[in-house]
């Protein structure tokens, strides 16, 4: 069965149902059946169109939030750069060498008193 682009599906309940009561809400005095019926088919239009533009509105807005999103992602991830650590001034750096002498002499010293006689 071929899918026919032209046939336009039924609206909703619901759409038919606000269509009819504001065309009801709107007849005047000696208005025919009729013209009530095509108002309300007016208005089935108008909400049904509405919502699809609410619909193509609402799709561009997710895309284009998604693709500034994607964006800034992007620009992120090209600018980082690790931010560089203090440098070391000289005095911090030969700590550790002081500190491995220090603790040699010290066993050093433990070892020595620690012999006999």
């Amino acid at each position: 069965m071929a899918y026919n682009k032209n046939r336009k599906a039924a609206p909703s309940p619901q759409i038919q149902e606000e269509a009819e009561r504001i065309a009801k809400a709107t007849q005047r005095p000696g208005q025919t059946k009729e013209q009530t019926r095509l108002i309300n088919q007016g208005i089935q239009k108008g909400i049904e169109e509405y919502k699809k533009q609410h619909k193509a509105r609402a799709r561009a807005a997710d895309k284009a939030k998604k693709q500034q999103l994607r964006q800034q992602h992007d620009d992120n991830d090209e600018t980082f750069e690790p931010e560089p650590g203090p440098e070391p001034t000289t005095a911090s750096s030969w700590l550790p060498w002081w500190l491995l002498a220090l603790s040699w002499a010290g066993f050093a010293l433990y070892w020595w008193w620690q012999q006999p006689g």
